[in-house]
């Protein structure tokens, strides 16, 4: 059975919950039907202002400064942006149905009905931040890597499928294994919002209002604002707004490895002098810089791209605050600018390895990602190079 309905009667109010699935035809046909049928006060969607910006604008990929976004240090979020839209735009591509339709179908309905509407979702870089910064080390690993291969997959979901994601025993199944596997994201992209949404659904006007939700969201959303109604819970959602501070052990973390590499170079000199302390200084050099050109040239990088790699990582490493990537992303979106071409096919480039190769702006964040992964690893073969000469 498809609960794609609740309704939350409160205290002179009745709030209509429909749950969709965001590449769904049946979602987008119930939704105005609700819509006509209830002739609500107001209509709330699971949308930020951003992002209905991004359906309605068709140019906002081409005015992407890509350097500006890596200068900002936001290469894993636009990133992480890209797999998602793109996951999500194919699996609609094979329905004939774009993503997120029927928000859009929302709002075109209470438009057309003169029925006020309002945006309930928190900003996407937002949620995506928080849920970065809650993760560790391995938490980070995992996501990147779900990340990537959803980018890649060539599973393709029937209509039928489709449209069991709104069935709440799916659902219950999906969240478990989300939960189990990545537990921070979950409690970021699912539970944090279900509580964000319903705060800003209850802070909307009128006594009979239609909110449209991702199936995944609907109980939890009910469960708050029922508990918010009883004065059980606080409807003032401003923490969930702020990103929170790394926390003390994550910023030690970072310091770990160029601390470890000063402190065998500095032993080195103390016990064999400054002839073997300055070879250790220049092999970590080689394999850091080496490893982290090597990761621009399998992305086929600029040459100069590949040249701030190499210059660049061992800085980027005695600065923990900053990452090679920063530096070389960003010399190739200067180097090689971003056409229109790659800012209209972006989405769907990035599902295919020739794609993102042929696009400047997913070559960039290649070459940003490939070059980070190279640092890193030469940092930890320098470790045991530098202390087995110690032992000489």
């Amino acid at each position: 059975m498809k609960d794609t309905h609740v309704t939350v009667n409160l205290p002179g109010r009745k709030i209509i919950l429909i749950g969709t699935a965001h590449v769904s035809r049946e979602s987008i046909d119930e939704v105005a039907g609700v819509i006509r049928d209830e002739k609500p006060d107001q209509v709330c969607v699971e949308l930020d202002a951003g992002r209905y910006g991004v359906m309605a604008q068709k140019d906002n990929w081409e005015k992407l400064d890509v350097s500006k976004v890596f200068r900002e240090g936001k290469g894993f979020l636009l990133m992480a942006n890209l797999v998602l839209s793109s996951f999500q735009r194919r699996m609609g591509k094979d329905l004939g149905v774009k993503p997120g339709e029927e928000m859009k179908t929302a709002i075109d309905t209470a438009t057309e009905l003169g029925i006020s509407y309002i945006f309930c979702d928190r900003e996407v870089q937002t949620t995506l931040r928080r849920a970065w910064v809650r993760c560790g080390f391995w938490s980070k690993s995992k996501l990147l890597a779900s990340l990537v291969s959803s980018a890649f997959t060539t599973e393709k979901l029937s209509e039928t499928e489709i449209e069991n994601l709104k069935n709440r025993s799916e659902l219950d199944g999906m969240m478990s294994e989300l939960a189990e596997y990545l537990p921070s994201v979950k409690e970021t992209l699912i539970d944090e919002r279900d509580r964000y949404l319903a705060a800003k659904i209850w802070a909307g006007t009128g006594q009979k209002q239609v909110a449209v939700v991702g199936a995944g969201h609907l109980m939890g959303i009910k469960a708050h604002l029922e508990r918010i109604a009883a004065a059980e819970e606080s409807a003032n959602v401003s923490d969930l707004d702020q990103i929170p501070p790394a926390s003390i052990l994550s910023k030690a973390v970072g310091w770990v490895i160029p601390l470890t590499i000063a402190a065998i170079i500095v032993l080195g000199f103390f016990r064999a002098g400054a002839g073997v302390s300055l070879a250790m200084l220049l092999r970590w050099v080689l394999w850091n810089g080496s490893l982290a050109a090597l990761g621009a040239l399998i992305a086929l990088g600029h040459p100069l791209s590949i040249l701030v790699s190499f210059v660049g990582a061992p800085v980027a490493t005695i600065s923990p605050f900053i990452g090679i990537g920063l530096f070389s992303g960003a010399t190739e979106a200067t180097m090689r600018k971003p056409r229109v071409i790659d800012a209209e096919t972006v989405s769907e480039d990035i599902s295919s390895l020739k794609g993102v190769y042929r696009n400047r702006i997913t070559k960039a964040l290649l070459v940003f990602l490939l070059s980070s992964i190279g640092g890193m690893v030469g940092n930890f073969i320098a470790i045991p190079s530098l202390t087995r000469l110690l032992g000489k």
